[in-house]
């Protein structure tokens, strides 16, 4: 079972927000760093290593966004991909994360104080980019998913605009989400990007999605490839508080009206 199964597993306590906006809080993340050992948000890296392995080669260039306390860049590093930096915008997350891996001999591996919004890196700098919840945080104070917040689409583009620079051409940015496609396509396809988009899902229950974004290698086939399936919807914050409460259930989410799931026709359920 891992650990967004059973949150008592590997961390003292996780202090759950009193409502969703308490995420977009730096002093919340800082307090729950502070008292949090490890949590893995979208299931851990065994339920996707086999889709990592598809895109990651072992002398890939790797930038993980928003690390937290999530044990990602440990597995990553044991399945021999070495050259690795995390960012996170709390220090607390960072002086902890330091602290692990300097105690488990990961010397290598890079941990940088960074805001997503504003990378501190040169142009193409990187092979792959990854972010697993990280921008889902950017949605929660959204508004209506079909019309986001300005404030929301402003943040969005930034780090989108932010990854796509420093992206090596032919790079790739993987993004573990619950966004659905219809809710992320306009972002992902818009004109200033050139990469690619596929998709595919995972996990039992309810699926994650692991979008799979290809830098320089957009094609109009990508924006019209799409079928629609229906699936419910759901939040960081129905999550959690549904892990804390030991009822993960797919079902207990209901299908928002006029919800419908686009599925592109060059990803795959998995």
């Amino acid at each position: 079972m891992d650990t967004a199964q059973n949150p008592d597993s590997d961390h003292k306590k996780t202090d759950l927000p009193s409502s969703a906006s308490a995420y977009l809080d730096p002093n919340y993340w800082n307090q729950r760093f502070s008292n949090e050992e490890h949590y893995e948000w979208f299931k851990d890296y065994s339920h996707f290593r086999h889709l990592m392995q598809s895109h990651i080669k072992p002398n890939s260039s790797v930038l993980e966004l928003g690390c937290g306390n999530s044990q990602l860049c440990e597995e990553l590093y044991k399945d021999g991909i070495t050259d690795i930096t995390c960012i996170d915008l709390s220090s607390v997350a960072v002086e902890r994360m330091k602290e692990r891996l300097l105690s488990k001999g990961y010397e290598e591996i890079k941990v940088l104080e960074a805001d997503m919004l504003d990378l501190p890196f040169s142009n193409e700098c990187f092979d792959v980019v990854i972010e697993k919840g990280t921008m889902d945080v950017l949605f929660v104070d959204s508004g209506d998913p079909w019309n986001p917040q300005p404030a929301t689409t402003y943040k969005v583009m930034a780090m989108l605009e932010g990854v796509h620079k420093v992206l090596k051409p032919n790079g790739i940015f993987i993004s573990i989400t619950f966004g659905q496609p219809h809710f992320r396509k306009p972002f992902f396809h818009n004109a200033k990007f050139t990469w690619s988009v596929e998709w595919s899902t995972f996990g039992d229950g309810f699926h994650y999605f692991f979008y799979i974004l290809r830098k320089g290698r957009r094609c109009l086939d990508d924006e019209d490839s799409i079928e629609k399936i229906q699936m419910p919807s759901i939040s960081l914050y129905h999550e959690e508080l549904e892990v804390s409460s030991g009822n993960y259930h797919s079902s207990t989410f209901s299908f928002p009206a006029g919800t419908m799931l686009m599925k592109s026709k060059r990803g795959k359920h998995v």
